[in-house]
């Protein structure tokens, strides 16, 4: 039987985080990749990138395979152009990480030719296989309107508030660096969050003489706005800025790399994670679109009322297109059958990576917005970014099941 009494606690990392640094130039390669392709007249299900990005101190390591349109001659300049635009976005203009004069290496190279086989042909003739095996998982419940468990859900939002601030120069937040943390816990009563309990920040600040005082009278404003209705309860134990000073921050205080955020990315530890990461991924990477499609289909579950909680794992061989299992927990909480469930969602969505691709329209310049702040729980827009975020499955979810 499930706990009803519990605390539980997520932990987010801003967009200036140095791995979030990489995240962000990694995804933005994707983006430009997307764009050449539309400009050249590529078929954009023939782009490749799997990219990763290194940052330290005033240097950048970009390296990966890619298959694109822009002529060999000028992928190294497009390519920085695309990390400078993103390092000056976050906001680093600093001695020791600075977008115009950090040194950036491009080594990037042409994609395995065992691995496109595979994938552009699949085990089979005519179809696209998946880019690799795996395991995905996709999670949804009513903690929040946007069906995302509260602890993550608000630890994003109160750095997401304070970068929105700092740009902003709102009040005394233009002090403050773009390198930061947050981590919520949350009491739970009932199996539903009551209130906050405790809320950690850790904010880089530019002027050296705030303390950690300064730095709560800051914050605490923005932090209380993003909690929302969440209450925060009167005992709430804060820790800002804990051990002090915090002015050395982003790849000069600490490296990054793609990939190592990947709890922060999905569901903050509520629910299972397959391992892999997302950013500087094509779609046909199904650690991507596969954990995108996973994500949508527990959405649409949940926003059906087919359950309270959905947890669906989805599985692939690398160069086979169908996954090999689809697996639903609805955690004692569904109305329907798990195994009637894991037959529906096979036939109300392709599951294949074309099928997932295409059905949620991945080809397109759309990843870099997803590289901070979490890709799930965010608004759909409507040059199709986050289209996994969508609900419009609900009526044909119901009619399958007869409800």
């Amino acid at each position: 039987m499930a706990r009803s009494e519990y605390l539980f606690t997520s932990e987010s990392v801003s967009e200036g985080h140095p791995d979030k640094v990489c995240d962000r130039i990694s995804d933005e390669i994707v983006d430009l990749l997307y764009r050449e392709a539309k400009k050249s007249g590529m078929d954009a299900s023939l782009v490749r990138v799997a990219c990763e990005t290194l940052a330290t101190t005033n240097r950048i390591v970009i390296a990966g395979e890619i298959r694109c349109s822009i002529e060999p001659g000028k992928v190294k300049s497009k390519v920085k152009s695309a990390a400078r635009k993103a390092v000056k976005a976050i906001g680093y203009e600093q001695d020791g990480f600075h977008w115009k004069t950090a040194k950036i290496d491009v080594l990037l190279h042409d994609q395995s030719a065992d691995i496109a086989q595979g994938v552009d042909t699949g085990a089979e003739k005519n179809t696209e296989g998946a880019g690799d095996q795996g395991i995905m998982f996709g999670h949804a419940c009513r903690e929040t309107p946007e069906l995302m468990p509260a602890p993550i859900f608000t630890a994003h939002k109160i750095l997401e508030r304070l970068a929105q601030a700092r740009k902003a120069g709102e009040g005394e937040a233009g002090k403050l660096g773009p390198d930061a943390k947050s981590q919520v816990t949350v009491r739970y009563e009932g199996g539903k969050p009551a209130e906050i309990v405790s809320i950690v920040v850790s904010t880089q600040h530019l002027d050296e003489t705030l303390t950690s005082a300064d730095v709560r009278r800051i914050v605490e404003p923005f932090v209380r706005e993003a909690a929302g209705e969440l209450p925060i309860a009167e005992s709430c134990v804060w820790h800002v800025n804990p051990t002090g000073k915090f002015v050395i921050g982003g790849p000069d205080g600490d490296a990054g790399l793609t990939g190592r955020k990947i709890i922060v990315d999905t569901y903050g530890g509520a629910a299972p994670h397959g391992g892999g990461a997302f950013s500087g991924k094509d779609p046909t990477k199904v650690d991507r679109s596969a954990a995108y499609a996973a994500r949508y289909l527990a959405k649409n579950v949940v926003a059906a009322r087919l359950a309270e909680r959905c947890t669906i794992q989805l599985a692939y061989a690398i160069g086979v297109a169908e996954p090999l299992s689809v697996y639903v927990d609805l955690h004692d909480t569904g109305v329907v059958d798990e195994a009637a469930l894991e037959t529906v969602l096979r036939e109300v969505m392709d599951l294949t990576p074309r099928g997932i691709r295409e059905h949620l329209a991945l080809t397109r310049p759309i990843y870099a917005r997803t590289s901070a702040y979490g890709h799930f729980g965010r608004k759909p827009g409507r040059d199709g970014g986050f289209s996994w975020e969508r609900i419009d499955l609900v009526p044909k979810l119901k009619a399958a099941l007869g409800r």
